[in-house]
């Protein structure tokens, strides 16, 4: 929250802030509320005279905060440089400067200049690999039997307590820490940033190009030599002082702390280690080879300890970046990074993020460089199953990865199945939360009452363990799943479930947008056939069906539209699917598209192969499912199908009449009919006016369009040139204006419909 203050507020605030006698409690006090006030041009704080480096730190942040004003902050850069490149006066410190130079340079990289990034890193080389190794002194109490050499500070330890007989770094632990002790863990806290903006970037100076080349040089000399390291120039020094820093940092977390907490900093201090020596091997091809034996050894020691499951990401990354220079066999880790990692901890949500993020940053480079990663899609998805929404956009620019001609078919499986998949993940950590006494296998003659029943029973384990696989498998299980999913239905009202089930619609649309870019005939046709089947096998919550019909009857129009020969080479599937009255209820969206497809595409225009009989026989089909569904009888209520449905049949039978003209008189006939069929009281109980006057007029509009055959069928079937161009597409946009347009024209009188 910004808050405005007074301009006498902010005076006054400055004044005490800078006062020599002002208690430190108050001058912490000071700075903290003028961070927090809006930008204020009554602000006259400058850090140039200010030589109390306490001071100097609260001044400095003030003026950070204010915003990020390229001058205030380069001053403030330039003044932290100067102050620690010169002797401090007795009784300050550096170490209130880090935290300062560290904000500074994530505000303004450029605020620094070379030869202020040279001094710096001279002094951090130094700070990592110096510091003392003897615990600091406690400072007196000022009691009455204090007496401060009574006892000499000892050696530090290390976090089993043994003396440390190697170089301190920030897992070497004391009661009390020198000054150079403290400026070593604040070096490594920033390390990282520091070599991301100056361990490779050479800085705008007027001698910048001259200097590179004579340090390449000083480089190739030294490192062929036995030459001090002191002789290296900074940027460099710095980096072999930083590496000698993380190999230490990982040997000492090889040892076994004796309290939680610093078991918890060793593991925080690997993740931080492993990720600096990675850049460092980005900077300096030189280091790579070291690195990656050291590391390969690393990742056998902690790959089956689940607590270091964190660690193994930027280990990863080492080697998806160094792999092929250090010609190292990288897939053994990723195999144990994707199989093992997903499968174990996938309800970690902390882990569950920083992996996906993982994937998403090394999208490309994991599919370029390992088959593993694409493999492994069903594992990986066990994490938005057990996490989602959170990580929806993560998977949004992951899914096109994951996707092709091999995977897509499984994939479309798998996104439709994310809900069932999230219940078998919850039965799964409650079954292995359960006393070894109650997870003895079920008595497979006895059917399972409850999902956990079923996890234990042998007819499930295989349906079970598909849902749970840890990587892509060719042998179709969709039949085994029907039972599990009415199984697992007892938890569709989870709120993790919901929240799943939310998260696929998305997922299908971005599906069918990829798989469009490069799908072939033959895959087309397979998902066209998919998504009929898999209309019906969904799990059962009511708006996940709804939301997912819906983006399955959209994409079925785009592939019909990619391909439109499917109408005639899917002609089984599609007669079938259109044929079943009970579909305009249960999936009307599927169905009406389908049926739309049929009369769009059902023509020599869009598939040669097309015939007469063909067309009759699609024109039956759907001639009995309108006759059907329009068929009025005494003392049985009319079921309410929706009005689109009915409109999308007829339209449908008048394209197809269009094209075998034989069928004219029985279409024609059939719509003169549908007057009738809205006038009759069982239908205007179950139909509101509006619907019954939208049926009513399409069946005027498409019976007087058939009055005139040649414009019917010019309209309705265009000739192989027309088919595809602007002409016929408008033409098609623009059918219910030119439909109205024939009517009036052919209407005697206004209001005037055929009985």
């Amino acid at each position: 929250m910004i808050i405005k203050l007074d301009a006498q507020l902010v005076e006054l605030l400055q004044a005490v802030l800078c006062s020599p006698k002002c208690p430190q409690q108050i001058q912490l006090l000071c700075a903290a509320i003028l961070r927090e006030m809006a930008p204020c041009d009554g602000l006259r704080l400058s850090c140039e005279r200010i030589h109390d480096t306490k001071l100097l730190s609260l001044v400095s942040s003030v003026l950070l905060a204010q915003g990020e004003e390229k001058a205030e902050v380069s001053a403030v850069g330039q003044r932290i440089v100067k102050a620690l490149e010169g002797r401090l006066p007795e009784g300050q410190s550096s170490r209130y400067l880090l935290p300062v130079l560290s904000n500074v340079i994530s505000l303004s990289p450029e605020a620094l200049i070379e030869e202020q990034t040279n001094v710096v890193s001279k002094k951090m080389a130094d700070w990592l690999r110096y510091a003392s190794t003897q615990q600091g002194v406690a400072q007196p109490s000022g009691g009455f039997f204090s007496n401060p050499r009574t006892r000499q500070p000892g050696p530090v330890t290390e976090v089993d307590g043994a003396i440390a007989t190697d170089f301190f770094t920030v897992l070497s632990l004391g009661q009390h820490y020198t000054e150079d002790q403290w400026l070593n863990m604040q070096t490594f806290s920033m390390l990282r940033k520091w070599l991301l903006c100056y361990g490779d970037k050479e800085m705008n100076t007027p001698n910048s190009g001259d200097k590179s080349q004579t340090d390449r040089s000083v480089v190739s000399v030294v490192s062929t030599s036995s030459t001090s390291s002191r002789l290296l120039p900074p940027k460099e020094r710095l980096r072999e002082k930083a590496f000698e820093y993380c190999q230490r940092l990982i040997e000492q977390s090889n040892r076994q702390a004796l309290k939680k907490a610093d078991g918890d900093l060793q593991k925080a201090c690997l993740i931080e280690a492993v990720a600096i020596m990675d850049i460092i091997c980005k900077q300096d091809s030189s280091y790579v080879y070291r690195a990656a034996s050291f590391l390969k050894i690393l990742h056998g020691r902690i790959s089956g300890d689940a607590t270091y499951a964190r660690a193994l990401l930027p280990i990863a990354q080492f080697f998806l970046n160094h792999g092929e220079m250090a010609a190292v066999d990288s897939d053994a880790i990723y195999k144990h990074l994707f199989t093992d990692i997903p499968a174990q901890l996938f309800h970690n949500s902390s882990l569950a993020f920083e992996f996906v993020l993982f994937c998403r940053d090394n999208s490309q480079l994991l599919t370029e460089t390992s088959s593993i990663f694409r493999q492994s899609f069903p594992n990986l998805f066990k994490f938005l199953a057990w996490n989602s929404p959170p990580l929806i956009a993560e998977f949004v620019d992951i899914l096109p990865f994951l996707l092709d001609a091999g995977t897509a078919i499984e994939i479309f499986h798998l996104l439709l199945d994310l809900p069932c998949l999230t219940a078998a993940l919850d039965v799964q950590m409650r079954s292995s939360s359960l006393p070894s006494s109650e997870r003895a296998a079920c008595d497979p003659a006895v059917k399972p009452a409850a999902c956990l029943e079923a996890f234990r029973n042998p007819l499930y384990r295989s349906a079970f363990q598909y849902l749970l696989r840890v990587e892509s498998v060719s042998e179709d299980f969709q039949e085994r799943l029907i039972p599990l999913r009415q199984l697992l239905g007892s938890l569709a009202s989870s709120p993790r479930v919901v929240q799943c089930a939310d998260t696929v619609p998305v997922l299908l649309e971005l599906f069918f947008s990829v798989v469009s870019e490069f799908a072939d005939a033959s895959l087309i046709n397979q998902l066209v056939v998919l998504v009929l089947q898999r209309s019906d096998q969904l799990y059962e919550i009511p708006a996940f069906k709804d939301d997912v019909h819906r983006v399955l009857s959209s994409q079925l129009v785009m592939l019909c539209k990619l391909h439109p020969a499917l109408i005639v080479e899917l002609s089984k599937e599609l007669l079938e699917f259109s044929g079943t009255v009970s579909n305009i209820q249960n999936k009307e969206p599927i169905f009406t598209h389908v049926v739309w497809a049929i009369g769009e595409y059902m023509s020599v225009s869009y598939d040669k192969r097309c015939t007469v009989e063909q067309i009759n026989r699609f024109f039956e089909t759907l001639e009995a499912v309108l006759f059907e569904v329009t068929q009025v009888r005494p003392q049985i209520s009319v079921p309410n199908y929706a009005p689109r449905a009915i409109t999308v049949l007829m339209a449908a039978l008048t394209k197809l009449a269009a094209r075998s003209q034989d069928l004219i008189p029985r279409v024609s006939l059939f719509l003169s009919k549908m007057r009738t069929f809205v006038q009759s009281p069982a239908v205007t109980s179950v139909y509101c006016e509006e619907d019954r006057e939208e049926i009513l007029t399409r069946a005027t509009e498409l019976m007087n369009l058939l009055k005139m055959p040649s414009v019917a069928q010019f309209v309705f079937t265009p000739s192989v040139d027309v088919a595809r161009t602007r002409f016929q597409k408008e033409v098609n946009d623009t059918l219910p204006s030119a439909l109205r347009i024939v009517t009036r024209l052919l209407e005697p009188a206004p209001g005037f419909v055929p009985g």
